[in-house]
């Protein structure tokens, strides 16, 4: 039975000059919570790139760890992504890991899955996990019709997602980057 870590919204604004990642914390595992405060975001590269995932626990630690050693190899978070979507998709063991991974810095937002794709969104937002969309749904009508922190945008569309989705509860957890 594998631990599933559920929904990562993150949001990037180069005007603003701050990206911001919010997870909600509940661990299941088949139809059952087995923890609700999971730590899914991580700061790596010296605390200059937020990268979380959605998925097993297992292999999202194992990717992050990859990417961690992608990043300090050198190079961008771009290059870093790119390098662990050909790795994932192209070896054998790597390719049953059913993760989605969001990476972020001042460079900009990845989202990164075993299908081999990184995706930079032209909007600076990314969902992932099963109350991803509705996160994301969320926070653009909160940029839209709302005057409020990127921090605070991120906390309350997680708690609106939290009140949709099953597998996504109300123990917001936030982390962002200024530069």
């Amino acid at each position: 039975m594998t631990i599933v870590a559920s929904t990562v919204l993150a949001l990037h604004s180069p005007e603003g000059r701050i990206a911001v990642m919010a997870c909600d914390g509940q661990a299941t595992m088949e139809s059952r919570v087995v923890k609700r405060s999971a730590r899914k975001i991580h700061r790596l590269h010296g605390g200059k790139v937020l990268a979380g995932f959605s998925g097993g626990t297992a292999d999202g630690t194992a990717l992050l760890e990859r990417l961690e050693a992608k990043l300090a190899a050198g190079g961008s978070l771009r290059q870093a992504g790119v390098e662990l979507a050909r790795e994932w998709r192209t070896d054998r063991a790597l390719r049953r890991v059913e993760v989605a991974l969001v990476a972020l810095s001042p460079e900009g937002l990845f989202l990164v899955t075993g299908e081999g794709d990184v995706i930079e969104p032209d909007d600076g937002l990314v969902g992932i996990g099963s109350g991803g969309g509705y996160a994301v749904s969320a926070a653009k009508a909160l940029l839209r019709h709302a005057r409020l922190p990127l921090p605070e945008v991120a906390r309350e569309a997680l708690r609106i997602a939290a009140e949709i989705d099953v597998y996504t509860n109300d123990c917001v957890s936030l982390e962002s980057l200024t530069w």
